[in-house]
């Protein structure tokens, strides 16, 4: 398994050493998925430490700042797209490169993080994050058919709000306690229930699923 961090390498290094603590086969590299060419040399570092990919999930989502359309900030923009748009695109492609029987691969699961931004629009000051997860969800499907007679599945999970530091800058748990108001189930989502989806996406038991959002966020 190999993690991706641009920042916490710390946080990413512990996460490896509990993976191979419990006898998985884990890396950790750095690279910034906004950037093309830190995403080819992020999969040649796992061809060449791990053998050829079968599996990829893109948890990737820089909310960029909070503000209303009118006061968007052009370069703030742009690296949102790169990052949550473009970033998953072009890791789908290394990805696919790898596993497409097209290529000589033996197929694989790709699963892309959305968010209910995506339908929903997003909170005041968030529409062009929740664009940018719209776009993910889109190109999910379209890239869900493209590969799927290549031995690809492509999915993607549509989390509601969980408790992740992605709120901090937005007044983390005073905001996460407003916002629960207006979960059917009445609370924020815990990340393992997140992890839980996608690792069943990937798994064999959702060979016959492709093209699928699966939403995951109490009813919302």
């Amino acid at each position: 398994m190999c993690i991706n961090y641009i920042t916490r390498a710390d946080t990413a290094e512990s996460l490896v050493a509990e993976i191979r603590q419990k006898r998985g086969h884990a890396i950790a590299v750095r690279a910034d998925v906004g950037v093309p060419e830190e995403v080819e040399r992020m999969f040649r570092e796992v061809d060449r430490l791990l053998g050829r990919v079968s599996a990829l999930v893109n948890n990737v989502g820089v909310m960029g700042q909070q503000s209303r359309v009118d006061e968007t900030d052009p370069e703030d923009l742009a690296r949102a797209l790169a990052v949550n748009v473009g970033g998953t695109v072009m890791c789908c492609r290394e990805a696919v490169r790898r596993m497409s029987t097209r290529h000589g691969g033996s197929g694989g699961s790709i699963v892309n993080v959305s968010s209910m931004a995506a339908v929903l629009g997003g909170f005041n000051g968030r529409a062009r994050y929740a664009a940018s997860k719209a776009a993910v969800e889109t190109f999910t499907l379209g890239l869900a058919r493209e590969v799927a007679a290549e031995s690809i599945r492509v999915n993607a999970i549509r989390p509601g709000p969980f408790a992740t530091e992605i709120h901090e800058p937005f007044g983390g748990a005073r905001f996460l306690e407003r916002v629960k108001e207006k979960i059917p189930m009445g609370r924020i989502g815990d990340p393992p229930e997140a992890a839980a989806a996608i690792a069943w996406l990937l798994s064999g038991q959702a060979s016959f699923v492709t093209g699928t959002i699966i939403s995951v966020s109490g009813g919302q």
